[in-house]
């Protein structure tokens, strides 16, 4: 659309800007383009909570076009969970419709006085009161804004959590119903909304998203629409969703138990895509331009959870099931919806509970620590119960809003050692003592621990070689090969475009990189070739590190839990495994260019990728 609003919240000042044709083709737009504008524009230390923090907003080229999977936005700021740079993404149909009401995406900044939020239709833009959505979860302020304002209008909204300040409070958009929606999850970027008093972007428009090359365009787009149609992925997510994922990490013995203590779930058949597709499925949702609908409906027929929505995916299944101890789907089911409705990211949820519970069970938390709640593994109704008092930072909910290493250093007495986080991102669904080269995925993701920053539990974990990437398979998995870092950089690198450009990970499984090169060559009318697509993805990667590294990030961040490092597995295929990092962190500085004593990139490979004048950040 070539064109961002930035809203002063401090004095309900709006404005348009336009970016120049060069920075576009240097960032791209989504994730890319916000980076280069949070470097610019936030100085160095500032409080995430505070007035200075920027919350960037932003879609990609391709988000709203009809390439496959491409309805995409992203959500960036100083991390208030991490410190660092922060990122979250999300899908559905809700970045569609922001470019359709004709920006690219939206600046805010400051803090309003009063809650907030912002109308976008047809190129206009105006902020309204809040006040009487202040207080309501994510389905209510859809549905009232919807009735204020038109049923066409989509929302994208923060729930009770981000209002108070959990650390770890999702961006919800799509919650057209009670317990639906999807989630730019990670990283608190709900929590920064919420420090800024806006409750919500509501959008809509028709405006035209310009084309360089329409017909070419249109037949290559169908083309790989078609393709993904055909394909294996589309196969095994229709049917099983993300939950198929269940049974392939647990086959490995890497589904995190009773915080990753072991990755043994005895009872993995009863919280698999299998047991959902019999027990509670009555739908699919695909997100915008999808082929796959990987997205289930779900309805709890009987009992104390009885509800429906939409959900879960398989992190929820791990965070709030696994990593619990939790075998019982419903309440999961249950616990994953209440996210959605209070809108917190559920691994980071899941995480902290998880982590609260050894906590409990090692006699660190008393039960005059947690009200009197018994945080014993396998309590899934304390997991139901725990979503709200952290929402509302009740009791023992207050100290769990914090997410699992505040909660470390505050509780000391060695609690930090199985704290499962990544510069302070609580792990995903992944034990990497069963993968040894999803440690090292973790370990430098640049947002902390993250699994789809780079993705490489997909030919890791799954055994799925991926198109984006030639000769990406990872052939020992329970050894640390040198070699497969450079796997890690050339995924980290080529998502990092996703990222930027508005396209679901999962359409990497199928498309190649020149796939995706040639549709942004047609969309953009300038060329682009897989050369060009690979030295964006490393630039917008060193970019994301920079920020980080001028907040004091170094080299001793890039590790892993101890657990990880120290404790070897216990039982299942991977029985007596360590992650051996230091040997793998050494081959991945040397690809990506980095000081291996300090981590920073050097000022020779950001000079290469035309990052010179973010040398002055960092040096």
């Amino acid at each position: 659309m070539g064109k961002i609003l930035r809203v002063d919240l401090t004095n309900g000042k709006i404005s348009e800007e336009f970016p120049d044709e060069e920075t576009l083709k240097l960032y791209l737009g989504g994730a890319g383009l916000a980076t280069k504008y949070l470097i610019d524009e936030v100085p160095k230390g500032i409080d995430p909570l505070g007035p200075e923090n920027k919350l960037i907003v932003m879609t990609g080229p391709l988000t709203g076009t009809p390439s496959p999977s491409t309805g995409r936005y992203c959500v960036v700021a100083k991390s208030p969970l991490t410190g660092i740079w922060g990122e979250a993404n999300s899908a559905g149909f809700w970045g569609r419709d922001l470019k359709r009401s004709g920006f690219d995406g939206v600046i805010f900044e400051g803090i309003s006085p009063k809650p907030v939020y912002l109308v976008t239709e047809d190129g206009k833009a105006e902020l309204k009161d809040a006040t009487h959505l202040w207080g309501k979860n994510t389905s209510e302020t859809t549905r009232i804004i919807k009735e204020d304002l038109g049923d066409k209008f989509n929302v994208a909204c923060i729930g009770i959590g981000g209002e108070n300040l959990v650390k770890y409070a999702a961006v919800m958009n799509d919650c057209d119903k009670p317990n639906y929606g999807r989630a730019a999850g990670r990283c608190g970027m709900g929590t920064v909304m919420g420090s800024k008093k806006l409750k919500a972007i509501a959008a809509k428009g028709n405006a035209k998203i310009e084309v360089a090359n329409p017909e070419e365009y249109k037949t290559e787009a169908k083309q790989r629409y078609d393709w993904v149609n055909q394909s294996l992925l589309k196969m095994t997510l229709e049917v099983f969703g993300t939950a198929t994922m269940v049974d392939l990490v647990g086959v490995k013995g890497g589904l995190p138990t009773r915080n990753f203590q072991t990755g043994v779930f005895p009872n993995m058949d009863k919280i698999n895509g299998t047991a959902i597709n019999e027990t509670m499925l009555t739908g699919r949702k695909p997100c915008f331009a999808c082929p796959v609908a990987c997205g289930r409906i779900v309805e709890i027929k009987e009992g104390k959870y009885k509800s429906s929505g939409e959900g879960p995916e398989y992190e929820s299944i791990g965070a709030l099931g696994t990593m619990c101890g939790v075998d019982d789907l419903e309440a999961i089911t249950m616990a994953h919806f209440l996210c959605n409705e209070y809108g917190l990211d559920v691994i980071s949820a899941g995480g902290t509970i998880a982590f609260a519970m050894e906590c409990y069970e090692k006699g660190i938390l008393t039960k005059e620590d947690t009200d009197g709640l018994e945080f014993t593994f396998g309590n899934a109704d304390l997991v139901v119960d725990l979503i709200s008092k952290i929402s509302t930072r009740e009791g023992i909910g207050n100290l769990l809003a914090e997410g699992s290493r505040n909660m470390a250093n505050k509780l000391g007495k060695d609690s930090i050692k199985f704290a499962m986080q990544v510069k302070g991102l609580e792990l995903p669904a992944y034990d990497s003592r069963a993968a040894k080269i999803s440690g090292l995925a973790y370990a430098t993701a640049n947002r902390g621990g993250c699994h789809i920053t780079g993705f490489i539990e997909g030919p890791a974990f799954l055994s799925m070689p991926f198109m984006i990437v030639e000769d990406a398979m990872v052939d020992d998995i329970l050894n640390e090969n040198p070699k497969d870092t450079r796997v890690v950089k050339e995924f980290e690198d080529a998502f990092g475009v996703f990222d930027s450009i508005g396209g679901c990970k999962f359409m990497g499984m199928v498309l190649s990189s020149e796939d995706w090169a040639s549709l942004i060559e047609k969309l953009l009318g300038y060329q682009f070739t897989v050369k060009d697509f690979a030295k964006a993805g490393e630039r917008l990667y060193n970019l994301a590190r920079v920020y980080s590294v001028r907040e004091g990030l170094s080299r001793k961040d890039d590790t892993l839990p101890a657990r990880f490092l120290e404790e070897p597995m216990p039982e299942g295929p991977a029985k007596g495994q360590i992650v051996n990092l230091d040997t793998l962190l050494d081959a991945y500085y040397e690809y990506r260019g980095w000081d291996k004593e300090t981590g920073k990139p050097t000022q020779e490979r950001l000079k290469e990728l035309g990052l010179e004048w973010t040398i002055k950040e960092i040096y």
